[in-house]
């Protein structure tokens, strides 16, 4: 059976770009090109970006424009509960329709996915693109009983062409979608891979997760300057706990600050990894 293709998967741009493409973006895309050197880098987009970073970057990917609303993606259940009502409020149902339209690619064309707040510090491993889906755990996520269930985190993920555990789960997304965070994507990968414990490798957090999705683990990333794990070969920025100006329990910093200068010049652990693909260190 043919090995996971070294191609990445990227889903950006659901909602209209009113602004250029901000250098965090960038610098994912360009780290993912210089650490892992892939086949191909697929952009999967239904507003294309803009701006000088967007010029720069553009002619490394393909480019693959969005049409249709994905199969299943239905806004209308956010009306359902009350953190659903509040992801709308937020303008963040852009991220569940990118939680289907990532599985599709996947399916279609098997390849590495990951979120656009990733940055790629150390190369993913050939013997990674051996399994037939792999995929990284996060924390557990309490539940209503007060028992922690696993969360496998669909920010980072290995398919081939049409895997069995893809397939899977994507026929139970549009089943579990109901409006609230992570439902019908982590947690519906962790009963996936319940029921189907052979059809994927699960990796534990510390590879793509080491940095947490918490005060402590954001501020280590952004705020403070700390040794990068051993086993550390991509960070997750959780961007949407931080990336507006007026979200401010999770981190004082937010988007607007991430400037190349602030980059280059400010030593935290993400500017002291990401400053080395800066447009300007080339």
């Amino acid at each position: 059976m043919p090995d996971v293709p070294r191609q990445f998967h990227f889903v950006f741009g659901l909602r209209p770009q009113d602004e250029p493409l901000h250098l965090v973006h960038f610098l994912c895309l360009e780290s993912c090109r210089q650490v892992n050197r892939p086949d191909a880098i697929h952009f999967h987009y239904r507003n294309e970006p803009h701006g000088p970073l967007w010029e720069r970057i553009r002619p490394a990917l393909t480019l693959h424009r969005i049409t249709e609303v994905p199969k299943g993606f239905d806004p209308s259940r956010y009306a359902l509960t009350k953190e659903g009502r509040i992801i709308a409020h937020l303008g963040l149902a852009y991220a569940h329709e990118s939680d289907f339209v990532r599985m599709d690619a996947l399916i279609e064309h098997g390849g590495i996915y990951a979120d656009m707040d990733s940055l790629f510090v150390r190369p993913y491993p050939d013997a990674w693109l051996a399994h037939d889906f792999l995929i990284g755990e996060e924390p557990g996520v309490v539940s209503d009983d007060g028992l922690i269930k696993p969360s496998l985190c669909n920010a980072v993920m290995f398919a081939r062409r049409g895997a069995r555990f893809a397939r899977a789960w994507r026929e139970k997304m549009a089943e579990m979608f109901d409006g609230t965070w992570s439902r019908h994507s982590c947690q519906g990968a962790a009963a996936v891979w319940g029921m189907h414990p052979d059809t994927v490798s699960v990796l534990p957090e510390e590879y793509f997760y080491a940095f947490r999705s918490t005060r402590e683990g954001l501020h280590a990333l952004l705020e403070h300057d700390v040794a990068m794990p051993d086993e550390l070969h991509s960070i997750h920025l959780w961007a949407h706990l931080w990336w507006d100006r007026q979200r401010t329990d999770f981190s004082g910093l937010h988007g607007g600050m991430f400037t190349q200068d602030y980059v280059a010049s400010v030593d935290t652990t993400y500017n002291r990894l990401a400053r080395r693909f800066l447009p300007h260190s080339r």
